[in-house]
């Protein structure tokens, strides 16, 4: 149990040497041992962080002004460093990288022995409190001795290294024309200052207009993240820029004299000054002859990444590996000191103070990089060939095999890991055939396979996987491996595979364990409004809808959605869309909203319906103040009306289509449609209507009002050539129109594949739309009165001898036969023309709506009719069965007539006169009556009523679906210019004021409304004073409304109330609860002072006057 080395000891802070630490088996196991025991007897991970947090500050509150990171997010940084530590202190080798990492993440803080002392007293202090009699002596040892081991370590990388990283830093920023503050390199800057893992680059904010100028800056990090990825511009010699080769020869080749002079001149001051590393280096590259080496395309597609990570030793080894694997594709000889004197001469010509500093610093870096390197050249391709022939040799049995023992070994290693692998045995077993085919796709294709495994890692960062599963995982699944073969070369091909995803795994679920996600895997709101309140006002926006790890992003906001965490969803929303503002700028979610995600409504209509209300609600202001009966509002309406490339929005077409009534009468979406309607589609629909109704008006002429001027024998010339060009008319431009509508419509739903099936028979899915079955109909009519047209039939004996002969007659007798079918079609033609003509309705919404009300109660009208006609039918087989001489039954089809005139009441008096004679036909026929006009009828009215009361509240959201229809199917036909003259009257760009000199936000449309229609009493604007930079985070806001947080402090007050009630009992024993930051503030003071029982007191007092001035 004692220490097995002499160089570090609980006493003294080493700063002379860093070497590893070898604690006692015992010690180290029981310092695990303890920290385990102080984590369940805190309610949470976060509540045990903030106990830390709150012990170092509360001994030392000079220690606060060191860092700057927000409580909850400095807190949770304690909690995965001393667990990544105390995880470690079995493997001395492991713990070292971990401690140096770290050490160089605090290179800007000013770590010295006395700091030192200070944070060991306050975390051994605190344990002792809260673990009381089970924080022993030699757990106390191996806390004392690994905690100087870290701070000695600390001070010993910041004496060391320091100077070295910030010349890198600092000449890495200026050879590619950046400042100082966009570089990471692990330890120029304090961490990610809340950042939460580099959570995106936009300044939400910065401008006063909000946030529709601060995601250009996410877009041009996004651009230099495609940079890094690879992706060059257009390539000469050696991945080299056309412009730049094109420099190089005239260079070479330029000749004395002016002209080659003024050329080269012009060269130089335009295009061919490369001004960036990579720019510089490929030049470098194509003059000193190494342009076909496309090798060092590789590396300097990773070099960014390697400089920013050089003080993460962890990211800087997988970094290399990854690169060691992308160079082992390519055939030939590398060298690769090439690339360091390419690198070195590009650093020396964009370096302006370049000095042997910065030559030795350089050449440290690559030596560190060259050497990881080279420990993998020539290795890959062997361990793909050996890994690929041993899953290629497995049959299914042992494939099954390692499905099932993977499990089981992992399992008997992690038994936490069975409450995270809950799905089913098929979905386990898809997920172990998958990691097989990963460590193998890693050796064949790295740069692909790295993306994907990035956005695994994201993924799991919202399942709320632990990273210390992945550990016990790899090493399940080389143990099982290792019963397969006793091949070494495959068994550490898979291995090293395997362990490579599961670095990258596990950083990017660490990178991207913000916070953020963390509420949202609880589906808190609470949680997600403690979290955003940490964030820089500049970058609450952005906190909340992206986390970028690398080249892979995820959303939070999006991620809530999909999940289901409908709760932390609503808040993220409400935030985002809540206008706050300080004395320089106004902070305004929209516009950074919608540039992240610009089919953020579609999303919502499909995963999340109940949370439209909640974003189209944030993008309405209302003024708290009125003048003259009327007050401001504000509607925000620009990405409902215009997208990201100027073109109409698509969020009326995804409203439209979720169909709900009640959202489409939200007055945001009102207005929307109104504007459209009003300005654009209105001429659009009117005037495509007006063609058919003039044809309507061309077709009625024809075939119902000239057909009354005069018989056919007695029609003139000039009638009958007046009807022929009509009907000539409605066969060429109505007929043909509709039958080449049909047939593109057809041709192209079959060609898609949309049909669905009618009387099991597949059909277009244009034609769920009932007025495309009309119009069928009609077309279908019109060509079958084209078929029989009386004129084209009396053609061939127009001048034969018969009463109205002539020129395009149509009273020959061969027409005859076919007069009465031909008038039949033209009638139900004129109807479906007519019915056709219903879309004018959408002019008034009143009509509209009861239209739409009309066809909603035809389904009741055609119950009706079912029944009537089942009861027709049964009593007039009935009555034609029974033996009477009443001629009006005489047969089934005289008893059905007589029966429906009955239940018309067309059936005379004299009739039922001469139905009393027959008793038995007259009481079939009254019961009849009672069963159809008094049961039946009435029971239609009561119908009708129930279903004109279940519609009439959505009467008019119904009618106004019918209008966006309208709206969305005119928009096409609209010209460009006319859109772009009717978008810019909208002054969308310009900014609508909040009141009189008050300039707020551009986007909306700025309107009066009645002071008594929506009464506002709180002013929808949160405004602060203090501080206005945007790194500052808001001041807290009170949330009179959260009842669970006043429960919150009345059971912490009861708790604080026990514990020292326990105290002064001679218990030191307390619980780490929500304000575990007092109680740690309390261990901390009487570690210190020695007086437990009145430091208690004193913290108790502090707690209560902290939370009085909360509340």
């Amino acid at each position: 149990g004692e220490l097995t080395t002499g160089t570090y000891n609980t006493k003294e802070v080493n700063v002379d040497t860093f070497e590893e630490l070898r604690l006692g088996e015992a010690i180290a196991t029981e310092v695990q041992s303890t920290w385990t025991t102080f984590l369940h007897s805190a309610d949470s991970r976060e509540a045990a962080g903030e106990a830390i947090y709150g012990a170092l500050f509360d001994s030392a509150p000079s220690l606060q002004s060191l860092f700057k990171t927000p409580r909850a997010v400095m807190a949770m940084r304690f909690m995965n460093g001393l667990n990544q530590i105390i995880s470690s202190l079995h493997d001395p080798k492991s713990l070292k990288i971990i401690v140096e990492t770290l050490g160089f993440q605090h290179l800007d803080l000013e770590v010295t022995v006395p700091r030192v002392v200070i944070f060991r007293e306050a975390i051994i202090d605190l344990l002792q409190v809260e673990l009381a009699a089970r924080f022993t002596t030699r757990a106390r040892e191996g806390w004392a001795t690994f905690l100087n081991y870290v701070g000695g370590s600390y001070i010993y990388v910041r004496e060391k290294y320091a100077d070295r990283l910030r010349i890198l830093g600092a000449s890495w920023a200026q050879a590619n024309n950046k400042s100082l503050a966009d570089f990471d390199t692990g330890g120029l800057q304090e961490g990610k200052e809340g950042d939460e893992a580099a959570e995106g680059d936009g300044n939400e904010g910065e401008a006063p207009a909000g946030a529709s100028d601060n995601f250009d800056t996410a877009k041009e990090s996004k651009a230099a993240a495609k940079a890094k990825s690879g992706k060059l511009p257009a390539k000469g010699w050696f991945g080299l820029n056309r412009k730049v080769a094109a420099g190089v020869g005239k260079a070479v080749n330029k000749k004395d004299g002016d002209s080659g002079a003024e050329e080269g001149a012009r060269d130089f001051r335009n295009t061919n000054v490369p001004k960036t590393f990579n720019d510089m280096f490929l030049f470098n590259a194509a003059v000193m002859g190494f342009g076909g080496h496309t090798w060092m395309n590789e590396i300097l597609t990773s070099w960014d990444t390697i400089v920013t990570n050089v003080s993460n030793s962890y990211r800087l080894q997988e970094e290399c590996d990854v690169l060691g694997l992308r160079i082992a594709k390519y055939k030939g000889k590398i060298n690769l000191s090439e690339y360091k004197s390419v690198m070195l001469a590009s650093l020396r010509s964009l370096c302006r103070d370049w000095g042997s500093n910065h030559e030795v610093a350089w050449s440290w870096l690559w030596e560190n990089v060259e050497r990881m390197i080279q420990a993998l050249m020539g290795k890959p391709a062997k361990q793909e060939r050996a890994l690929d022939k041993l899953w290629s040799s497995l049959d299914d049995a042992q494939q099954a095999m390692v499905r099932r023992e993977v499990y089981l070994k992992f399992f008997a290693l992690a038994p936490a890991g069975q409450d995270y692998f809950k799905q089913s045995t098929t979905r386990l077993h898809f997920i172990a055939d998958r990691v097989v085919e990963m460590t193998v796709e890693l050796y064949k294709d790295p740069k692909h396979m790295v993306e994907d495994i990035s956005a695994l890692g994201l993924r799991h960062v919202g399942y709320g996987i632990p990273t210390e599963l992945f550990g016990p995982f790899v090493t399940a699944c080389v143990q099982v491996v290792r019963t397969l073969t006793d091949d070494d070369l495959a068994e550490e091909a898979f291995r090293w595979s395997l362990s490579l995803i599961s670095r990258i795994l596990t950083r990017v679920i660490t990178e991207g364990s913000t916070i953020v996600m963390k509420a949202i895997n609880a589906n808190s709101s609470k949680q997600v409004r403690k979290a955003i309140s940490c964030a820089p006002r500049g970058k609450r926006a952005m906190w909340m809808l992206n986390v970028q790890v690398g080249t892979q992003s995820i959303s939070p906001l999006i991620w809530a959605i999909e999940t289901g965490s409908l709760e932390a969803g609503k808040a993220m929303i409400q935030d985002l869309l809540t206008i706050r503002a300080d004395r320089d700028r106004y902070y305004y979610g929209m516009d950074t909203l919608f540039d992240r995600h610009p089919d953020m409504i579609q999303k919502l209509c499909n995963d999340a319906p109940v949370l439209l209300n909640p974003l189209l609600d944030g993008l309405i202001w209302r003024s708290r103040f009125a003048e003259g009966g009327f007050r401001r509002v504000n509607y925000y309406v620009k990405h409902l009306v215009i997208d990201g490339e100027g073109h109409f929005s698509k969020a009326l077409e995804w409203l439209i289509g979720n169909g709900d009534p009640k959202i489409i009468c939200h007055p945001i979406i009102v207005m929307v449609t109104d504007i459209v309607w009003s300005r654009l589609a209105f001429r659009v629909f009117l005037f495509g209507k007006s063609w058919f109704l003039f044809t309507l008006c061309v077709f009625v002429v024809a075939q119902a009002v000239i057909k009354h001027l005069a018989t056919p024998e007695e029609t003139t010339l000039a009638l009958r050539t007046f009807v022929f060009a009509c009907r000539c008319f409605i066969y060429n431009a109505s007929m043909s129109q509709w039958i080449y509508f049909h047939v593109k419509h057809t041709y192209q739903d079959i060609r898609a594949g949309r049909t669905f099936r009618l009387l099991n028979l597949p059909m277009p899915t244009y034609l769920k739309n009932w007025q495309d079955i009309a119009s069928l109909i009609l077309t279908v009519l019109l060509i079958f009165m084209f078929a029989i047209e009386p004129i084209l039939t009396c053609v061939p004996k127009a001048y034969d001898d018969f009463p109205g002969r002539g020129l395009f007659t149509q009273a020959c007798p061969a027409a005859d036969s076919t007069r009465f079918m031909y008038s039949l079609f033209s009638m139900c033609a004129m109807m479906m023309y007519f019915l056709l003509l219903i879309d004018l309705s959408v002019f008034s919404t009143r009509i509209s709506a009861f239209v739409l009300m009309v066809f909603r109660v035809l389904s009741e009208v055609g119950l009706f009719l079912f029944a009537l006609s089942f009861v027709l039918v049964s009593f007039a087989c009935a009555v034609s069965s029974l033996e009477h001489s009443n001629q009006d039954f005489a047969g089934l089809v005289e008893s059905a007539q007589t029966l429906l005139k009955v239940s018309l009441g067309m059936w005379g008096g004299s009739h039922f006169d001469e139905l009393q004679r027959d008793e038995a036909l007259f009481g079939a026929v009254f019961v009849y009556v009672v069963v159809t006009v008094v049961f039946l009828v009435n029971m239609l009215t009561a119908q009708l009523n129930s279903a004109y009361q279940s519609t009439y509240l959505d009467m008019v959201g119904f009618a106004r679906l019918n209008r966006g229809k309208i709206v969305i199917e005119s928009m096409p036909s609209v010209s460009r210019r006319r859109w772009e003259s009717v978008s810019k009257s909208l002054r969308l760009d310009e900014k609508c004021e909040f009141g009189e000199g008050d300039v707020g936000l551009p986007g909306g449309i700025q309107v009066q409304e009645a002071a008594g229609l929506n009464p506002t009493t709180v002013d929808m604007i949160r405004r602060f004073g203090g501080s206005t930079s945007v790194a500052a985070q808001w001041p807290e806001e009170q949330d009179d409304n959260d009842d669970d947080d006043r429960f919150a402090r009345v059971e912490r007050l009861i708790e604080k109330a026990m514990k020292r009630m326990k105290g002064a009992g001679g218990s030191g024993r307390t619980r780490v609860g929500g304000t575990s930051g007092a109680g740690a503030g309390e261990s901390g003071s009487a570690g210190l002072s020695g007086d437990k029982d009145a430091v208690q007191g004193s913290g108790e007092a502090a707690s209560v006057s902290e939370r009085g001035s909360s509340d």
